[in-house]
């Protein structure tokens, strides 16, 4: 998708498939605010009321196994990197749903780790869910109690799902050790003193305040 209109007529397909707000953000790579933009003030088209956002597109390496696992072992780079001076062990790789997950699974591969997923708060919430709402690390995959855990996530917008996610872990009494992400929108170095390995930076230059 090249236009704001494209966004708007793809934001609109996936409400229409039955995607909440939160997952039509979660699967354009956008913000809350900028899906629910795009769903109730798109035909206004009132320009004082659009969110400051980026849109990310990563459906060239989603499309190939190959290409997501280069940019594993690109992530693995980066955490291994971070965590030289720690020399901290990593037990689970928790891959943050939707997008997070078939990255995270290559990576726990590649470092012969456990894996597991984080089932995030906005994925369900709509207006009428409380905004506390936690997400879930899922019963399917490995335990996560007492072990060294990574994060990986493909977007970070706020910071809100990962702020939440690293939440979780340490109440769950993990210890969240790195995370990985391929596009950092927020620009920030880490998250609850996690740091934040991104393989790109995105700032905004269009204002300075």
């Amino acid at each position: 998708m090249k236009t704001i209109d494209e966004l708007i007529q793809k934001a609109v397909e996936l409400q229409a498939g039955g995607l909440s707000t939160g997952q039509i953000a979660d699967e354009l790579n956008i913000s809350r605010e900028t899906a629910t933009w795009l769903l109730v003030h798109a035909k206004k088209r009132d320009a004082t009321q659009v969110p400051k956002d980026i849109y990310i597109d990563w459906s060239n390496i989603g499309r190939s196994s190959t290409r997501q696992r280069l940019i594993a072992n690109a992530m693995i780079d980066m955490i291994l990197d971070s965590l030289d001076e720690t020399c901290q062990c990593i037990d689970v790789v928790v891959g943050v749903a939707l997008s997070g997950i078939p990255l995270a699974n290559l990576v726990a591969d590649e470092l012969g780790c456990e894996f597991t997923t984080y089932h995030p708060n906005k994925q369900r919430w709509e207006p009428a869910e409380p905004k506390e709402t936690k997400g879930t690390i899922s019963q399917n995959f490995a335990k996560v109690e007492g072990k060294h855990c990574v994060l990986i996530d493909d977007v970070v917008t706020t910071g809100t799902t990962l702020t939440e996610a690293v939440g979780v872990l340490e109440a769950l009494n993990a210890k969240p050790v790195a995370i990985a992400v391929l596009v950092d929108k927020k620009g920030i170095d880490d998250i609850q003193g996690v740091p934040l390995n991104a393989l790109l930076r995105v700032t905004r230059v269009d204002k300075i305040e």
